[in-house]
């Protein structure tokens, strides 16, 4: 089976927030529900810019389907996501490049390496030389991916970010990324830091069983996205400093100033909208009016 981490893992990255924060439910009592996608506009200025809380396992027929979220990307003069697809600046360059490999046979039992040997077998990108944590986030997202979106083999784009960035390119619209990968490896390492190596293998080898078994009883989170039936949770504190609201701040200070001259579409991870740390409540805590639009 061919996989797609041969380009770049870090759309897999921020996947993180998903599992670390434990799966969002539903809640028909909060006022931003059955969207991902909300209008930002401020008193001061005349300029409409967009939020869009993406899923990195969906991909070009889920925002196909979106004709509002469409309209509005092509409003907009700048798109903002969390990263760029530069070339040579990539996940797989970044670990090619290592000189040192991970003993997976300490790591994984044999049928699990061989299944992990297959999987990675038409891969540039050396699977020897990732962590235990790169592998376990690429496995999370190429399980929804692979079992619970069962994606159309015509769709070659490895995310709905990805996807998002190549119509706002066809648009001419500028592209902002407001991390690097390499940035962005870095911090799901060091998110994990310490971690038992007994806790590495017992993670690795539930997510390589989801995947043999291809139960699609898991996919509990990818349903109530494509559903839209989201909490935000908007008086809830970010319970992980590291991956959400530390990054959250630093974006904030790269966002806001585009927001002042610029119609800008933002497509970032759910997420990052959500929480008293979210982009949502930070961009009202400066003035900016959020409006949820409707895409059912």
């Amino acid at each position: 089976m061919k996989h797609p981490f041969s380009i770049s893992l870090f759309i897999c990255l921020m996947l993180l927030p998903w599992y670390l924060l434990g799966q969002v439910q539903p809640n028909a009592k909060t006022p931003y529900t059955a969207t991902i996608l909300f209008k930002v506009t401020h008193p001061k200025n005349q300029q409409v810019s967009y939020l869009f809380g993406t899923h990195h396992a969906f991909g070009k027929s889920f925002f196909d389907s979106l004709a509002t979220a469409n309209k509005a990307l092509a409003s907009c003069n700048v798109l903002i996501k969390e990263n760029l697809n530069l070339p040579g600046q990539m996940a797989q360059d970044i670990i090619n490049a290592r000189s040192s490999s991970t003993p997976w046979n300490s790591y994984l039992s044999k049928d699990d390496l061989n299944f992990i040997n297959t999987l990675f077998a038409n891969s540039p990108t050396k699977f020897h030389k990732m962590t235990p944590t790169e592998l376990y986030v690429f496995l999370n997202r190429h399980f929804k991916e692979q079992v619970c979106q069962s994606k159309d083999s015509t769709d070659t784009h490895l995310s709905l970010d990805d996807y998002i960035g190549t119509k706002a390119q066809n648009l001419q619209l500028k592209l902002i990324g407001l991390e690097t990968t390499e940035a962005q490896i870095a911090l799901i390492n060091k998110d994990v830091k310490g971690m038992p190596k007994k806790v590495h293998k017992k993670r690795l080898a539930n997510i390589i069983a989801k995947l043999k078994e291809t139960n699609p009883n898991n996919c509990q989170e990818t349903d109530w996205y494509r559903q839209m039936d989201i909490d935000y949770q908007f008086h809830t504190p970010c319970q992980n400093s590291l991956i959400l609201a530390d990054r959250n701040q630093a974006w904030l200070a790269s966002i806001n100033p585009l927001l002042e001259t610029n119609n800008c579409f933002i497509a970032v991870g759910l997420s990052h909208l959500m929480y008293q740390c979210g982009l949502i409540v930070k961009l009202q805590n400066l003035g900016y009016t959020i409006t949820p639009i409707s895409l059912k």
